[in-house]
């Protein structure tokens, strides 16, 4: 009888500037096997050409059989790379209950920009009573926000002690204008009524972006043959259904770290690391502690806003390969600059594009002296158009003079008016801009040779010729200027992984000490006072470019820097070796004495036994939590239950105040038959 050839799982991580892809057997050891692997450049414009270039890729090199596969596994840190650069849909929110006053409390208003918000009268009172709800306000606003905004999000008081509000307002949005609704009761049972909100409008930004996604991935396999489940990496490491990841993209911040976290510990077999992923447009650094990833208990913090979802103690800094390159103003002798945005880089643009961008670097390079714009071009992303609903007046006009092809700056902007306009363009996820990166040096040092060196030189004379604050070049020649480029991005480098340590250990000031210790590192006079930082654990470098940019850390941490063999697809290999986790919770108060009041789900019920409501609450979060993890993707989950009391002691006797039930079900995905 001949022997049934071993389950294969694919892995698949969509990154910023490469999706990548890996093949993957449980067999050839406790490490199992990677078949074969590859890279291929993301197209925003069509998400499905990358993620087919890197599988098609793995399929030829393996000569697999796509109907072997038996479960594919995707990461992505486009959801992280959108909150970080400012990006994602135009939605509405409606906040019951709340009043314009808490739009200042946790960065609520500062995310929300010029998006629409909607007061209703409603919400709850912390034990779950209602007050009176209106939504004539915001019935009369649909139709108008319906053809202006991409999505919903909805907050109501107290919606994690009763929904009911949040449950009539998105039934109301559903049924006119039929656009996607996010309740924040579904993403969190923590209080904090404007942190929620703020949870919920980054969620519902978030779903067309992803929805995307998972669609171009769902209709790759299909035409491939690959009969497969299909997960999500979350940003606890977690692994979840597409269809679960649908409703709540907002867990997919930091799912791309999240996987390599999960990578990184396969590989290389530590218990304890400082954990650094260099990507195109991120550095994200965590800690490794006993073999498992250290979570966030406050929520994940990205793009500087502190969110509600659990998610590895991650923190992403805007520093990678395709970071925007800028000097410092106004210095005698500026400093580099480097991110937070992300620019197509040069080297990339000039591969893709050709004479239009070198004929225009070259021309700027005849002019006698340096222009401000000098390096810059502005292309579309490619995103459908129903995105760039509610543009202004000046924002269309230069939406519409922008092409697919990239077109110089100095000849597009005409004003500093029109520079504002495009970068809001640029926020909004429908312009990008392409220029001179730490690729672009890497390419005219020969460090790297997979996109156009010519044109990244072309941009690197450029930038060279820039003037200090004493009127001189900054550099003599372009392999100066990209050398300097590149030792400041390993220099950064080395701060985060030092500013990240320190928080960990609860150090205040972190970033301040961390830019001392490395200034100190590397300065020929390091001043009166010696002191030197080791960090205790190593250095696991993750990234394609981990190997050039990471190998100066050692001396700049006290510690060795482990770059794994797979480390280009560290995020891609995570993402199938994960399992399924999903929590649910509810929460018992006595609102009057002999009254216990158990809110679960979307139901709220009373009992006149303590007892009992302990009970039904287990029992709740138990069948929640088995249904969760179904919908998850797992049909083996083993499920634990724990429960927390509040009580006090008066006069002896006592008192109950609340139990908060939690119930975390995990199991290995399903995989096809």
């Amino acid at each position: 009888m001949t022997a049934k050839p071993p389950p294969l799982f694919l892995g698949i991580d969509t990154g910023g500037t490469y999706t990548d892809a890996v093949l993957w057997s449980e067999e050839g050891g406790p490490k199992g096997k990677v078949l074969a692997k590859a890279k291929s450049l993301t197209t925003r414009h069509d998400l499905a050409v990358g993620i087919s270039g890197a599988v098609d890729a793995v399929l030829e090199q393996s000569r697999t059989d796509p109907a072997s596969i038996k479960l594919v596994s995707m990461s992505t840190t486009l959801a992280t790379n959108a909150l970080v650069e400012g990006q994602g849909g135009r939605v509405a929110l409606v906040m019951i209950g709340f009043s314009e006053a808490d739009l200042a409390r946790d960065g609520l208003k500062t995310a929300l920009g010029t998006d629409p918000v909607v007061f209703c009268p409603g919400g709850h009172d912390v034990h779950g009573n209602a007050a009176k709800l209106d939504l004539s306000g915001l019935e009369a606003a649909l139709p108008e926000l319906g053809r202006s905004v991409s999505g919903f999000a909805v907050c109501a008081y107290f919606a994690t002690r009763n929904p009911a509000h949040e449950l009539a307002a998105r039934d109301l949005i559903r049924d006119i204008t039929g656009l996607p609704v996010t309740a924040s009761h579904e993403l969190s049972a923590k209080l904090g009524g404007p942190r929620r909100a703020l949870t919920t409008l980054l969620n519902a930004r978030l779903i067309s972006m992803i929805d995307r996604l998972v669609a171009a991935t769902e209709g790759f396999l299909a035409k491939r043959g690959i009969a497969a489940p299909l997960m999500v990496v979350r940003g606890d490491g977690a692994l979840v259904s597409a269809a679960f990841a649908r409703q709540r993209p907002i867990e997919t911040i930091l799912s791309g770290p999240a996987a390599s976290l999960v990578g990184a510990r396969h590989m290389t077999g530590l218990d304890d690391a400082m954990v650094s992923d260099i990507g195109g447009t991120t550095t994200d650094v965590a800690v490794l502690d006993g073999g498992r990833p250290r979570l966030d208990p406050e929520g994940a913090t990205v793009g500087g806003f502190r969110t509600m979802v659990e998610a590895v103690a991650m923190r992403t800094f805007g520093l990678g390969g395709d970071s925007e390159v800028t000097l410092e103003d106004g210095a005698l002798d500026p400093k580099i600059l480097l991110g937070p945005r992300r620019l197509v880089p040069l080297a990339l643009s000039g591969m893709v594009h050709g004479e239009a961008v070198t004929v225009e670097l070259e021309r700027q390079l005849r002019a006698p002296n340096p222009g401000r714009m000098d390096g810059r071009f502005a292309l579309r992303t490619g995103v459908p158009d129903r995105l760039a609903a509610g543009l202004t007046g000046p924002e269309a006009k230069l939406y519409e003079t922008i092409g697919a092809t990239p077109l110089a700056l100095d000849r597009l902007l005409a004003s500093n008016a029109q520079n504002a306009t495009l970068n809001r363009l640029v926020a909004r996820g429908l312009v990008h801009i392409s220029g001179f990166t730490p690729s672009d040096a890497a390419h005219v040092l020969g460090k790297q040779a997979n996109w156009h060196a010519a044109t990244a030189r072309l941009g690197a004379e450029l930038f060279a010729r820039r003037r200090d604050g004493r009127g001189q070049t900054i550099a003599a020649t372009p392999e100066e200027i990209s050398d300097r480029v590149l030792v400041t991005l390993t220099r950064w480098s080395a701060e985060y992984i030092l500013e990240t340590a320190f928080a960990e250990d609860g150090l205040d000031g972190a970033a301040t000490v961390a830019h001392a210790l490395v200034q100190r590192a590397v300065d020929a006079h390091p001043g009166i006072a010696r002191f030197t930082v080791a960090l205790d654990r190593p250095v696991i470098g993750l990234g394609a470019s981990a190997p050039l940019h990471y190998a100066g850390l050692p001396p700049l941490v006290g510690n060795g820097c482990i770059v794994p063999e797979d480390t280009d697809v560290a995020n891609a290999l995570g993402a199938v070796v994960g399992q399924v986790r999903v929590s649910a919770e509810a929460r018992v108060s006595q609102p009057k004495e002999g009254l216990f009041r158990l809110a679960s789900g979307q139901t709220v019920r009373d009992f006149t036994e303590e007892g009992k409501a302990i009970e039904a609450a287990q029992a709740d979060v138990r069948a929640l939590a088995a249904d969760r993890a179904k919908d998850a993707g797992t049909d083996s989950a083993e499920i634990h239950v724990s429960t927390e009391f509040k009580v006090s002691t008066i006069e002896g006797q006592r008192m109950f105040i609340e139990a908060h039930v939690v119930a975390v079900a995990s199991g290995r995905p399903r995989i096809a038959v």
